[in-house]
């Protein structure tokens, strides 16, 4: 049972989160670790078997806090061509009494374009399930029917597409999720309407003057066509033989500082980010991320030729 306190508190984080649920789905804070997520294009289409997990946990401090899992998995269909790729996901996302699930199975088309760019477009399917439960609240008056007494949820099927442009020093992808607009019906009672989502998405691979050092520039835009969001980010990465390490800033415009870390070696990688808010909830409750990720070259059409670093790690 909560405190009067506590649900004062409870009720203020879920309007946030409901204000930003209707505006675009989880914002992951190392948004090039997760490329698949905002773009179906991108999946299988840079010669790689890529699995990965990530947790994030926002708003620390604050009671039924935002908390986000996601696993993803893609790769080229070679047994088709080399054009084909298909990519997996799940997604789970608890935010106060509101918990989401999404299934995904992508595809993508890519042709190439130059010696080594390439660009794809990708589909994807979905069916997402929404949950909400007052169970974690003790409310004085149970009467109001603009509250449900027990758990109530609702399925609906939903796509997105995406269009993507990849080369080792430069990649670009325009993408729309949601691309139905479904209203889930929970319970034949209470109606959530998802909005459709667009992102555009970019980065480069600069390589200094120490060839073991290279910048690596990106920006996320996403927008519901009524409200919006900037990111930008920088990380530097040091690479040498298998290893691979980088450090990182980012910068969103009147919501938040990103500081990033993480490495790789042989194959697997681990990052960790910290975003901190500078409006809001302020800078002590921030956001926690963990990547950790595995990628591996598929490529059997290459017999060892032509080797270059895959733009996932941009």
């Amino acid at each position: 049972m909560m405190n009067r306190r506590t649900l004062v508190m409870f009720a203020l984080l879920t309007a946030v989160v409901l204000e930003v649920r209707a505006q675009w789905d989880v914002q992951f804070t190392d948004y090039t670790a997760l490329k698949s997520f905002y773009n179906p294009a991108v999946s299988g289409t840079d010669g790689n078997l890529n699995v990965a997990a990530t947790y994030s946990m926002q708003m620390m401090g604050y009671d039924e806090a935002p908390a986000s899992l996601y696993v993803s998995a893609d790769m080229p269909v070679y047994f088709l061509n080399p054009h084909h790729g298909a990519g997996l996901s799940f997604l789970n996302d608890n935010a106060g009494v509101y918990n989401t699930t999404r299934i995904g199975l992508q595809y993508a088309y890519n042709v190439k374009l130059s010696k080594r760019g390439r660009l794809a477009l990708g589909v994807q399917g979905v069916l997402m399930s929404e949950r909400v439960s007052m169970k974690s609240v003790k409310m004085e008056d149970n009467s109001d029917p603009a509250v449900p007494s027990s758990e109530v949820k609702g399925t609906k099927v939903d796509m997105g597409v995406g269009l993507y442009y990849y080369h080792p020093k430069l990649w670009l992808g325009a993408s729309s999720q949601h691309l139905l607009a479904p209203t889930l019906l929970l319970d034949q009672r209470y109606e959530v309407e998802v909005p459709r989502v667009y992102y555009l998405m970019g980065g480069g691979n600069i390589r200094l003057k120490n060839s073991l050092l290279s910048l690596q520039p990106s920006f996320l835009v996403q927008s519901d066509m009524d409200t919006w969001r900037e990111d930008v980010q920088c990380k530097v990465a040091y690479e040498r033989d298998e290893k691979k390490f980088y450090g990182g800033v980012g910068y969103s415009p009147n919501v938040s500082v990103t500081f990033l870390v993480g490495g790789m070696f042989h194959g697997v990688n681990l990052g960790y980010s910290y975003q901190m808010y500078t409006s809001g909830v302020g800078l002590v409750h921030g956001s926690h991320e963990v990547v950790l990720s595995y990628q591996t070259d598929l490529d059997l059409f290459k017999k060892g030729r032509n080797k270059h670093q895959s733009v996932r790690w941009l």
